[in-house]
């Protein structure tokens, strides 16, 4: 792959035009300055700007968004201890009370800590673009609003029983929780609407900012007009609450209820509708044209915006040069992920031999390129032509291969943070019947990032799946272990398939407990084999009822080894490496695993 700090090279352009070039457009792709007037940027402008941080919010993991969202509602705690204790200090003068109020929220804004009314812009304008799903968003929402709650609980359970506060200190702050439940409830949720809008709108203004000094003087000043304005911000709101309840002075129900809910509604609805959906509209349809590859032409589609991982895609990937599939009942196809073109041939010649006995079959060879962070992406239309550029060049190559045989063949790249989570959405995009993925230390799909689920993918298949341990591509003699099942009927219509294309010699193997239980592991075996038209197998029934132990004494004399996963699900324990079956890595031969989707019940779907 490219180097990330290469430019192209065109003898047309001047050299200090490409430098100047590279140095006002940031790693994401997103301006670094405006294009007309250099510190000054455009509505369009600021939009991709939010739009290049949003993408890295709505893609970090659970825990990165809970901890930077508890250590922003600690934060919090700061602005409410100020605020109290200058209250007391000044007489409770109402501008003198209020001069250190911000600065919890400068340490959050400034120090890029998760806030949740500060989400109420970047991921939704993510969303509105159909770039990100709805679940998605509302994931992102749920999971920093915890975050700040737990970090401002545990910083009011601080101040209650740290003594922290004045005695005149500690009882002023039990009395801000009761003046907001005394507050009537549209009251407090039209006085939050202006504090969401003003935060919403803090946002939109420090993107426009280019220097750290213009982003402390905005969010001080925005910030401070809050207690001025005798406006509610939610973790805030709920600090004070838990502060009151901790003291005995406050029922949690009726803090909940009647103080931190309105509250809380009223900051999402001015953040959202007051500020981000009314900044949107009042940009223009380019607004991302420059902030992601092929920009608009590659959203979700209605039903993935609406049910996100549910149905398909939950979020766009940085760079995706395959089209979506229009579905051909008589068409097989088969997806093969692949992490490195060069050193995965035997993977792609794999694919397509099973494709071989197919009538009707296409390969799609899909490169799928990591990247480690939302920072490092290069969403640029530069940056992103030549990484599809060198994909390109590389994958040349899988393509020479696949013609060889007489298969459809189609390829392209995918760019990602999830490598894991987009081997899914491509078998969902392409509406595979096959995905056969390779696996090993180097794959970049060893190391898991995903935004839904890992138990959630890879209990709800969205196809049949092999996973090949290459250890070379000798199909001469494949030794098939089964105890019947779905998974050993896929393992037995792949042996077929070798068979037909290569001349594979079949072997099949049954183990049962004892030598009592031969007779009827024969019987077994020969009707399994009948079943799966593989009458002509040599069959081998192994009564030491050590599975392991026969597999490895049978490969021996085998050069390629096909085993069904258990209900266990092997993906999932392959991903954790949990998978605990040695032979695996044993045998010298390269093995197989092959896992057929189950229906699950509504009682599985919800409690696993």
């Amino acid at each position: 792959m490219v180097e990330p700090d290469r430019q192209d090279q065109d003898p047309d352009r001047d050299p200090e035009e490409t430098v100047r070039e590279a140095v006002e457009r940031s790693r994401s792709g997103a301006p670094a300055v405006g294009e007309v007037v250099r510190d000054r940027f455009s509505s369009n402008e600021i939009f991709q700007r939010i739009v290049a941080a949003a993408d890295e919010e709505i893609t970090s993991g659970t825990s990165e968004l809970f901890f930077s969202a508890l250590a922003g509602g600690f934060a919090i705690t700061v602005t409410f201890l100020l605020y109290v204790s200058v209250s007391v200090s000044t007489d409770k003068d109402p501008v003198l009370s209020a001069i250190l109020y911000p600065l919890g929220f400068i340490y959050i804004i400034i120090g890029g800590y998760q806030l949740y009314t500060e989400n109420t812009l970047p991921p939704v304008a993510l969303t509105l673009e159909r770039l990100a799903s709805v679940p998605a968003l509302l994931r992102n929402w749920i999971v920093v609003l915890l975050g700040n709650f737990a970090g401002g609980a545990a910083g009011a359970t601080a101040l209650a029983f740290g003594a922290v506060l004045s005695p005149e200190g500690a009882t002023y702050a039990a009395e801000l929780a009761q003046k907001g439940v005394e507050t009537g409830w549209w009251s407090l949720f039209a006085k939050a609407a202006f504090a969401g809008l003003i935060v919403a709108g803090v946002v939109w203004v420090e993107y426009a900012a280019q220097d750290t000094i213009s982003r402390l003087v905005v969010v001080y000043i925005a910030f401070l007009a809050i207690p001025l304005g005798g406006l509610y911000h939610s973790v805030v709101s709920f600090t004070e609450m838990t502060y009151s309840v901790l003291l005995d002075d406050l029922a949690l129900a009726v803090g909940l209820w009647q103080f931190v809910i309105p509250v809380l509604l009223g900051n999402t609805i001015g953040g959202v509708v007051l500020v981000t959906v009314v900044n949107y509209f009042q940009t223009t349809e380019r607004r991302i044209e420059s902030a992601r590859f092929e920009g608009a032409d590659r959203q979700l589609s209605p039903r993935e915006w609406a049910l996100g991982g549910f149905v398909g895609r939950s979020y766009v990937p940085v760079v995706d040069t395959a089209e979506r599939t229009v579905a051909d009942d008589d068409a097989y196809r088969i997806v093969v992920p692949i992490g490195n073109p060069r050193t995965e041939s035997r993977l792609v010649e794999l694919a397509a031999t099973v494709a071989s006995a197919k009538e009707n079959a296409t390969v799609h060879a899909v490169h799928i390129v990591q990247v480690p962070d939302g920072r490092s992406g290069g969403y640029g239309s530069r940056q992103s032509s030549r990484i599809v550029s060198e994909s390109d060049r590389q994958m040349e190559n899988v393509r020479e291969r696949l013609n060889d045989y007489n298969v459809g063949c189609e390829t392209s790249t995918t760019v990602s943070y999830r490598s894991f989570e987009e081997v899914f959405d491509i078998a969902n995009r392409k509406q595979a019947d096959l995905v056969v993925i390779g696996w090993g230390n180097d794959q970049p799909w060893d190391t898991v990032r995903t935004s839904r689920s890992l138990r959630e993918l890879t209990s709800d298949l969205p196809c049949d799946f092999l996973v090949f341990s290459d250890r070379g591509l000798d199909l001469s003699r494949v030794l098939l272990p089964t105890a019947g099942g779905p998974d050993s009927d896929l393992a037995a219509e792949v042996a077929r398939a070798l068979r037909e294309t290569v001349g594979s010699a079949i072997s099949l193997l049954h183990v049962v407990d004892d030598p009592d239980e031969r007779e009827a592991g024969e019987q077994f075996l020969q009707e399994w084999a009948t079943d799966h038209d593989l009458e002509d197998a040599r069959r081998t029934v192994d009564d030491s009822g050590d599975i392991e132990g026969a597999i490895a004494r049978e490969a021996d004399d085998s050069t390629f080894v096909l085993i069904g996963a258990t209900d266990r699900g092997l993906l999932s324990r392959l991903v954790r490496d949990a998978l605990h079956f040695d032979v695996i890595s044993d045998v010298d031969c390269s093995v197989l695993l092959t896992e057929r989707p189950t229906d699950r019940t509504l009682r599985e779907r919800l409690f696993g």
